[in-house]
């Protein structure tokens, strides 16, 4: 049986308190776990990351779990990789990171 894999997209939306140096250590924590758990800066407190297949959704949103700081919001969305790509960009454009990043994702899969 050969089943296709669907290419799903992650997308972290945080509002960190950012008050204190500790509150700002927290925030800036939780940014490097995303980074060096392979998310992509969308725009500031917007993160997202490429998972191949939805076997791999509990798996990040458990990570991200054991990664939360003691405030704030963090909601997370988890959309195929089509509904990610028809995103409309209303004002601005896609950053050469971003542009450059998401292509080296998909070829590692």
């Amino acid at each position: 049986m050969n089943k296709e894999v669907t290419f799903m997209r992650l997308i972290v939306f945080f509002d960190l308190p950012v008050t204190t140096a500790k509150k700002r250590k927290a925030a800036n924590q939780f940014r490097q776990f995303l980074k060096r758990d392979g998310y992509q800066m969308l725009q500031l407190s917007i993160y997202s990351r490429i998972l191949r297949g939805r076997d791999s959704q509990e798996k990040h949103y458990k990570r991200i779990c054991q990664n939360l700081p003691k405030e704030g919001y963090i909601r997370a969305l988890l959309v195929t990789e089509k509904q990610f790509a028809n995103m409309k960009i209303l004002l601005g454009e896609k950053s050469i990171n971003e542009r450059k990043v998401n292509h080296q994702q998909l070829l590692l899969f």
